[in-house]
C-alpha cells in the first residue's frame, strides 16, 4: 500500500510547477532584472574566480613575489613560511587597494542594494576605479604589445581598453616590476657572500660552507637597517607614486 502511494505521489510532486531557477525579467527603461537563483548563481561564479581576480587585478602578484626573492637571498629556506608570506601579502593588498574598494563600495555596490542602479550599471561603475588603478601599474610597452597581438586599434584610447589586453598587460608589468625589486634587494646580500667567500677562500677553509657563516651577518643587516619597514613602505610607494 505504501509502495503504492509512494510511486503515485512522486510523479505528482515532480510534475507540479515551482519556482523557475533562473527568471529574467525585462523592466523596460529600469534594465533588466534577475531572479535570487540567477544572483545566487552568479555570486557563486564570482566566489570562485575571486582568487584570480585578486592574481591578476591588484597589487598581490607584485608584493607576494619580492617577498619569495626576499627569503631567497636572506637564505633563510621556509623563514618566514609561506602562510606568514601570503597572509602578509594579502594584508598589504588589502591596504594598498582600500581606496579603490572604497569606490567600487560606495558607487557600485550600495547604489545597487539599494536599487537605485541595475545590475549592469553596477558593473560598470565597478569597472572605472579598476581599470585606473591597473592603467597607472602598467607600462604602455606592454598594452601595446598585446594590443597588436589582438589587432587592437590603439588610436581608441586607454580608457577604451578592454580587460583582455589589459589584464594580462598589467600581469606582465607587475611581474618586470617585482623582478626588479627583487634584483635591487639581492645586491647587498649577494655581496655578503662574495666577502664571507673570500675570507673562508683566503683562510683555507673550504670544505666550511659559506652559506652557513653568511647568513647571521645578512640577518644582522637587515634587522639592523629596519628591513621589514623599508620593505614595506618601498612596495607600498612604488604603487602610490604610480597613481
Amino acid at each position: 500500500m505504501v509502495g503504492l502511494v509512494l510511486l503515485f505521489w512522486v510523479p505528482i510532486s515532480l510534475a507540479a510547477p515551482g519556482l523557475p531557477l533562473v527568471n529574467i525579467i525585462d523592466a523596460g527603461d529600469e534594465g533588466t532584472q534577475y531572479s535570487l537563483s540567477l544572483q545566487v548563481l552568479v555570486l557563486m561564479t564570482v566566489l570562485t574566480l575571486l582568487p584570480s581576480i585578486l592574481l591578476m587585478m591588484t597589487s598581490f602578484v607584485r608584493i607576494v613575489i619580492v617577498m619569495s626573492l626576499l627569503r631567497q637571498a636572506l637564505g633563510t629556506a621556509q623563514t618566514p613560511p609561506n602562510q606568514v608570506l601570503i597572509g602578509l601579502s594579502l594584508f598589504l593588498t588589502f591596504f594598498i587597494m582600500s581606496p579603490v574598494i572604497d569606490t567600487v563600495y560606495e558607487k557600485a555596490y550600495q547604489p545597487y542594494l539599494s536599487e537605485t542602479i541595475t545590475a549592469e550599471q553596477a558593473l560598470e561603475e565597478a569597472q572605472i576605479p579598476i581599470r585606473a588603478f591597473m592603467l597607472n601599474q602598467t607600462r604602455q610597452e606592454d598594452i601595446a604589445m598585446f594590443a597588436e597581438i589582438a589587432n587592437y586599434d590603439e588610436s581608441l584610447g586607454l580608457d577604451k581598453v578592454p580587460f583582455t589586453i589589459l589584464a594580462p598587460s598589467f600581469l606582465t608589468s607587475e611581474l618586470k616590476t617585482a623582478f626588479t625589486i627583487g634584483f635591487l634587494i639581492y645586491i647587498p646580500f649577494v655581496v655578503i657572500d662574495l666577502v664571507v667567500a673570500s675570507v673562508l677562500m683566503s683562510m683555507g677553509m673550504m670544505m666550511l660552507s659559506p652559506m652557513m657563516i653568511s647568513m647571521p651577518f645578512k640577518l644582522m643587516l637587515f634587522v639592523v637597517a629596519d628591513g621589514w619597514a623599508l620593505l614595506m613602505q618601498s612596495l607600498v610607494s612604488s604603487f602610490l607614486v604610480a597613481q
